[in-house]
């Protein structure tokens, strides 16, 4: 495997303050998209469009329940939560007629971390049910389905800063900075490394 080099990964924060300043002399280009997975979608197709990487790696904040807070984790499963077509026959999270599932699966690359489920909705999370999911956030599927569609590798990797209870939003807020140095931490770990495959 060709190890990969810093302007083979295009790396995509959903805002500024996910990277804080831990990203400001990387060579790889930063994508911040915006909040949610239509702000998402959009700014990364965008961004294919005039150039495709070999890997788009999707740094995130999440909440969960279930997983400790300041946890990274890889996601390998992807599931839209706020597509609700059931008057119509359809299961929850499924686009009408769409050709691309609900459920979107990724390589497992990173074996040293926690695998996870992510749910993604345009939602900030504060104690409702997570229903098949281990984390919440608001761009992950988009980014995925957007890469399917145009055959990037993808792969996405959250650090868990708030339980997704009532405590949320106060929780996420001062995390961030602790993200953004377990995420860089993990980008250097990635560079020239031999064991991903990511062609």
């Amino acid at each position: 495997m060709n190890p990969l080099s810093a302007t083979d990964i295009l790396i995509v924060f959903a805002m500024k303050e996910e990277a804080a300043d831990e990203f400001s002399d990387v060579l790889s280009p930063i994508l911040y998209t915006g909040i949610g997975k239509i702000n998402s979608a959009w700014a990364l197709t965008k961004q294919l469009m005039l150039n495709k990487p070999r890997l788009v790696l999707d740094f995130g904040t999440a909440g969960s329940p279930s997983i400790p807070r300041h946890t990274l984790v890889e996601c390998t499963r992807f599931i839209q939560r706020d597509m609700d077509a059931r008057p119509l026959g359809f299961p929850l999270g499924h686009t009408p007629l769409d050709n691309i599932p609900a459920d979107i699966s990724a390589m497992r690359r990173l074996p040293f971390i926690r695998e996870a489920t992510c749910g993604s909705a345009d939602q900030f999370v504060s104690g409702h049910d997570l229903g098949d999911c281990d984390l919440v956030e608001m761009e992950a599927y988009a980014l995925a389905k957007v890469c399917k569609r145009e055959q990037v590798a993808f792969m996405a990797v959250k650090f868990i800063t708030d339980g997704g209870d009532d405590t949320a939003h106060s929780d996420w807020a001062q995390n961030l900075p602790l993200a953004a140095r377990s995420f860089r931490k993990l980008y250097e770990r990635l560079l020239g490394s031999r064991d991903l495959d990511v062609d």
